[in-house]
């Protein structure tokens, strides 16, 4: 379903939730100033036609045991449809690749992967990154701080 144009109750409804996603209906209700049934009605419609993808919860990769952030440059040996189709699809088999973009420019593709120290990257790249398909090389760089980091969109 092609999602319609956001009107400004669409526009508040995401901003709230973007900032609270576990709030009721209720309440959600009340801070964008439409009464509960239209504003269900109108997350119904926003989920339906995919504007909201999915609900989660953030969780703070150091206290989880993962602050080993990396940004794994790769580049590829072929650029054939077979190949692309292949490497992305095993990618989303890793939940330690956190997000991978197809890039223009040196890299073929930047994928941000998370681990719990130096040695399990090393022994993820080693064992997995290195042997997706079609890949010619990675150039790993750490991250030494995060500045900013955010889901929110500039609603």
């Amino acid at each position: 379903m092609q999602p319609r144009a956001l009107d400004d109750s669409d526009r508040r409804i995401l901003r709230a939730m973007q900032s609270h996603p576990d709030m009721s209906v209720a309440d959600l209700s009340g801070i964008v100033g439409l009464s509960q049934t239209p504003c269900w009605r109108r997350i119904k419609r926003l989920e339906a036609e995919g504007v909201i993808a999915r609900r989660a919860i953030l969780f703070d990769p150091k206290k989880v045991g993962l602050p080993i952030n990396v940004l794994a440059h790769v580049r590829l040996q072929r650029h054939d449809e077979e190949t692309l189709e292949a490497l992305e699809r095993e990618t989303l088999e890793h939940p330690e690749i956190l997000e991978c973009f197809s890039m223009s420019g040196e890299s073929d593709y930047v994928m941000r992967v998370v681990a719990a120290d130096m040695d399990a990257y090393e022994r993820f790249l080693k064992k997995v990154l290195l042997h997706l398909p079609g890949i010619a090389s990675v150039n790993s760089s750490f991250t030494l701080k995060t500045v900013k980091s955010t889901p929110d969109l500039p609603l």
